[in-house]
């Protein structure tokens, strides 16, 4: 624990956490009849972004001996992640979006300044809540990253399960479960990807995957 208070990895969370507050702002200003006033939810999205980025900083790279940010991608590694994104998009756009688009329309935005801020706002906090940080506590958990990736992938899966549950309109039994072994196949590959590329590979992919909306 006494990693997590070291001034280098709080510096580097500290930055990190105000580029998350920033990124979601976009996101904040278009939501409709917030209940709070915008500042009060800059500050939790800081302070709490704030720990979950100190948990990667101070465990995910000491324990799986991964880098955070692998700034030297190999052109050909980054080439098959960008094919595979760009089919992974259109298989989504084109077999599930449209059947989607009919229970959480929510979802899908309706002009490019909504795309632009839920973009930024899942690279900016999503990512870190679902893949960065829950990886980073459970390798230094379990001390095998093998482990800590399994979990995380599981974690994501639950986090979808729970907000089905917690939505004033579920989805169809059948639609659900089919979205539940889609989101076990997108979680796995997010948490390879962050294995072999950092963050960046990650943010990449979800770049890819959020193109799909622009042609909606």
């Amino acid at each position: 624990m006494r990693d997590l208070g070291k001034p280098n990895v709080l510096k580097k969370a500290g930055l990190a956490a105000l580029g998350s507050a920033i990124a979601c702002y976009p996101r904040l200003i278009l939501w409709p009849g917030a209940p709070y006033p915008i500042w009060y939810y800059e500050a939790l999205l800081f302070l709490g972004g704030m720990v979950l980025w100190a948990f990667v900083f101070a465990w995910s790279e000491k324990y799986s001996q991964r880098p955070v940010f692998a700034w030297r991608t190999p052109w050909w590694e980054f080439a098959v992640v960008t094919a595979a994104g760009v089919a992974a998009s259109a298989a989504q756009h084109l077999a599930v979006d449209p059947v989607l688009k009919t229970h959480i329309p929510g979802d899908f935005p309706a002009n490019p300044q909504q795309w632009a801020a839920m973009v930024l706002f899942s690279l900016g906090f999503t990512k870190l809540f679902l893949v960065f940080a829950p990886f980073a506590w459970l390798v230094r958990l379990f001390r095998e990253a093998r482990v800590a990736a399994v979990l995380t992938v599981v974690f994501g899966v639950f986090v979808f399960w729970i907000k089905n549950e917690q939505s004033s309109s579920p989805l169809p039994a059948d639609l659900f479960y089919r979205l539940l072994a889609a989101r076990l196949i997108s979680e796995a590959i997010l948490v390879w990807l962050y294995l072999r590329g950092g963050a960046l590979l990650v943010w990449w992919w979800d770049l890819l995957i959020y193109s799909r909306l622009l042609f909606s």
